[in-house]
């Protein structure tokens, strides 16, 4: 994958675009507030009277915030843990040292998330792979490590805290970071990028209340063998992962970390006591997330698994798209060409006997045009399976998405089925194959008709949207109120001829992707129970140099 196409497969993931449109100023300002929040709450046990905590979740706030709406809201994890000091522990360090600490904090902390904001680390905050959620958690590992030793390290220098208290107040530290960022991080990048939770209440509930039951188990059958009998809790979380997979085993997480604080409280342990627990919660959110990650991922390998199979049955008497492509329009251009003779002849000939009557020689010369259109359209698809290039111009996203829209809009009355567009204003023009990118938006359109069919009329929308994204390119989003896609079709790649539907023949998806990829573009899936929705990207056109 090249830079551009990893940047724009991060590129519209987030299932609450209203949270993106918010003012940069009024997300900043709760993120303030609810790290300030968090803080309070979780500023327990505290070494000294200085904020390092066996569980501190703000930093797993931070990278939150800015793995899911990017690098512009770095400056804000300088700000955090400055205003926290002041709100919750009322300034505990001289103002020189409160500057220091917080560049300390925002430093070590926007570092790694730059480096996995980078193109070329292809970290997908979505947490799709095992691959994604390791790179999360060794950045948590590395930065939290940077953060306690120049923390730690800086008061130890001024003089407040003692040489000998340095290993064990960086290592406090780091565990509280460390659990903070690996509880709370997975679970709000899950919440943002995906669909809800809850698709087997039932279960889901049921596996809740044996966390809560193994919890009792550890803090009432005896208080001083609570370490001993807290691999109990391993249980149910080892469940969630191989029952629920890696979503539902996030909130399990921080379930039982709320109730390992409160049993923690209730029996009033020591602050080593607390560590102790800690780096025991560590191990068991690792594990709980490696494993979800590892039963997600192996379904998701089964659908594509399932979808090749299919695609092998039904392409088997086809060696490639592209002789496919070459096969359709050899065979189908001749007949079109011909009848599109025979319409203009019939046109000319009842322009010519009814003068005064257009209707009839209007019809024919629709005809003619659409005859043509699908000429023009095999004769461009077999310049794409050629990578022909030649017949690329500048066009605006307005004129790509209204004839679309007029070639489809018998099919739309058809079906009773409702259309709205909204375009960003001032869109910067692209530079397409006119006809190939109106049969993206065509194919898409007509997958959304054939997704709501079944539901009732006044349910019945669809919704096209363009905007140019933070990458510059243009965005153009398909969306409808069907059943949607299930989690694993979201953003897979469906090889051609494999298809969901009875009557389908698996190429409109995949030939779509074939051309916006020849584009530069990237197209993805996603939605959730309301609807599904699908985007694509385009590069937009270059500005003239001087």
């Amino acid at each position: 994958m090249n830079e551009t196409a990893a940047r724009q497969y991060r590129t519209g993931l987030v299932v609450l675009p209203r949270l993106i449109s918010l003012p940069h100023a009024v997300i900043g300002a709760a993120y303030l507030a609810a790290y300030v929040l968090l803080d309070w709450i979780s500023f327990i046990y505290p070494f000294e009277q200085y904020n390092i905590t066996p569980w501190n979740p703000p930093p797993g706030l931070s990278f939150t915030l800015v793995l899911a709406l990017g690098a512009r809201m770095i400056p804000c994890i300088f700000v955090a843990p400055f205003l926290a000091d002041i709100i919750v522990r009322q300034v505990p360090l001289p103002w020189t040292l409160e500057l220091a600490t917080a560049a300390v904090i925002g430093v070590g902390y926007s570092l790694p998330l730059m480096f996995l904001l980078r193109p070329k680390t292809q970290f997908n905050p979505t947490l799709p792979s095992l691959r994604d959620l390791f790179l999360l958690l060794m950045a948590a590992a590395v930065s939290a490590a940077v953060v306690a030793i120049g923390y730690v390290g800086t008061l130890t220098v001024a003089g407040l805290l003692s040489v000998q208290d340095f290993s064990q107040a960086s290592l406090r530290y780091w565990v509280g970071d460390m659990i903070g960022i690996a509880v709370m991080t997975p679970l709000g990048l899950m919440l943002l990028t995906r669909e809800p939770f809850l698709k087997a209440p039932v279960e889901t509930a049921a596996q809740l209340a044996t966390i809560l039951i193994a919890l009792l188990l550890i803090f009432g059958l005896s208080q001083e063998r609570e370490l001993q009998l807290f691999y109990l809790i391993f249980l149910p979380i080892v469940w969630m992962a191989v029952r629920s997979g890696f979503k539902v085993v996030t909130a399990g997480i921080l379930v039982t970390q709320l109730g390992l604080i409160v049993g923690l409280l209730t029996l009033s342990k020591t602050a080593a006591d607390v560590t102790a627990f800690q780096l025991l919660m560590l191990v068991l959110a690792i594990t709980g997330l490696i494993a979800g990650a590892v039963v997600t991922e192996r379904r998701r390998a089964e659908l594509l698994l399932r979808l090749h199979q299919d695609s092998l049955a039904r392409s088997a008497r086809f060696q490639s798209m592209g002789e496919l492509a070459a096969a359709i329009a050899h065979e189908i251009n001749q007949p079109l060409m011909a009848a599109g003779t025979y319409a203009r002849l019939v046109c000319d000939a009842v322009r010519g006997e009814r003068k005064g009557d257009p209707s009839i020689s209007e019809v024919a010369g629709k005809a003619a045009a659409q005859v043509e259109r699908a000429s023009e359209v095999m004769r461009r698809l077999r310049a794409l399976v050629n990578l022909d290039k030649s017949d690329r111009a500048l066009v605006t996203v307005k004129r790509i998405v209204n004839d679309a829209l007029d070639a489809c809009h018998e099919e739309l009355a058809r079906n009773g089925t409702s259309c709205r567009t909204v375009l960003e204003d001032n869109l910067p023009p692209v530079i397409v194959d006119v006809v190939q990118i109106e049969q993206v938006v065509l194919n898409l359109l007509r997958n959304a008709i054939e997704a709501i069919r079944e539901a009732a009329p006044a349910d019945r929308m669809i919704v096209i949207e363009a905007k140019q994204i933070q990458s510059g390119d243009i965005q153009i989003s398909v969306r409808d109120t069907g059943f949607g896609f299930t989690e694993g079709q979201v953003n897979v790649e469906f090889p051609p001829f494999a298809t969901t539907k009875a009557q389908g023949t698996g190429v409109g998806l995949s030939l779509s992707r074939a051309i916006v990829d020849a584009h530069g573009g990237q197209l993805t899936t996603g939605g959730d129970a309301r609807g599904a929705v699908v985007r694509f990207t385009l590069p937009k056109a270059a500005e003239p140099h001087d």
